[in-house]
């Protein structure tokens, strides 16, 4: 059921709303300019991720959906230790109507911002 640490099945996800409570309850481990990351170790020997983008930060889908399949791709590629995590947006991210070249900038600074976010708490668990 553990796969490789590059997998993204549901075992690696957090996903249960008393899960979600459990690691909310916990104070913030670590801020960014735009996200809070909330974690707490676990037993099952691999580490879960958990999104919360609310749309009144980013009212677009296209936007959510971007900060969520960022954050995907460094916590498969983050390695981290059996811990569940859950990265939150904590503030309205671009205006609606952009550009194709400030959506990358966006995709750029955004990815920049959860790779230090996740591999603070990777280094933090060992």
């Amino acid at each position: 059921m553990s796969g490789s640490p590059e997998d993204y099945g549901r075992h690696r996800r957090i996903v249960k709303t008393d899960e979600f409570s459990s690691v909310f309850r916990l104070r913030p481990v670590y801020r960014t300019e735009n996200f809070v990351l909330y974690a707490r170790p676990n037993s099952l020997g691999h580490a879960r991720l958990g999104i919360v983008v609310a749309k009144r930060l980013a009212p677009r889908a296209v936007t959510r959906n971007l900060v969520k399949r960022i954050a995907r791709d460094i916590f498969r590629k983050s390695g981290l230790l059996a811990a569940d995590c859950i990265v939150r947006l904590n503030r309205p991210l671009a205006p609606k109507r952009k550009s194709a070249a400030s959506s990358h900038g966006l995709r750029q600074t955004l990815g920049a911002e959860l790779n230090r976010l996740l591999l603070s708490q990777r280094a933090h668990t060992r």
